[in-house]
């Protein structure tokens, strides 16, 4: 991929992860159990359901700022390093748009048969209060930019690192 290309999506990587982790800070700041619970329907296993759905926000919260530092740092490199770069944007790929993707408590999930139906393509477990529900389409916006921006290093970039290896001969 060439150079200013590279550079060009880590600055927008970095730009989606800022505002990612401005909406995740801002909502989890001001959201307990307590408040979820009376804002939804008190059925059985919510609470349990909401504690796991603001956990799964948690972790991708952490893994977006620690994201946004990495895509920050080779951004304020002297020289860019495209092959860090690179390193960074795969990394990301494969925590940050996975984490949201594929939250490790399924609290919800992607259905892609929707996303060619003008249907949000999240599909909740359990019927999550509205509060959770228009933070994950918000975010969901985001993610949406990401992974298409860089779908490129979830699969080219690890074949092109595994074409580098030497390969060991058993001769």
């Amino acid at each position: 991929m060439p150079h200013e290309q590279t550079k060009d999506l880590c600055k927008l990587t970095r730009n989606k992860l800022s505002e990612t982790n401005q909406v995740l800070e801002e909502f989890l700041n001001s959201t307990n159990i307590q408040n979820l619970l009376e804002e939804g329907e008190n059925g059985e296993g919510q609470k349990q359901y909401l504690k796991d759905y603001l956990s799964d926000l948690r972790r991708l919260l952490v893994s977006c700022e620690q994201g946004y530092e990495k895509v920050s740092l080779v951004l304020r490199r002297a020289k860019f390093n495209e092959d860090f770069a690179e390193r960074v944007l795969n990394e990301i790929v494969h925590t940050c748009i996975h984490n949201f993707y594929y939250p490790k408590n399924e609290v919800y999930e992607e259905d892609g048969r929707y996303s060619y139906t003008n249907h949000d393509a999240i599909q909740f477990r359990q019927e999550p209060p509205d509060s959770l529900k228009k933070i994950t389409f918000s975010l969901s916006k985001h993610f949406e930019v990401l992974r298409d921006e860089l779908e490129y290093y979830e699969t080219d970039y690890i074949t092109r690192i595994r074409m580098q290896k030497p390969r060991i001969s058993t001769t």
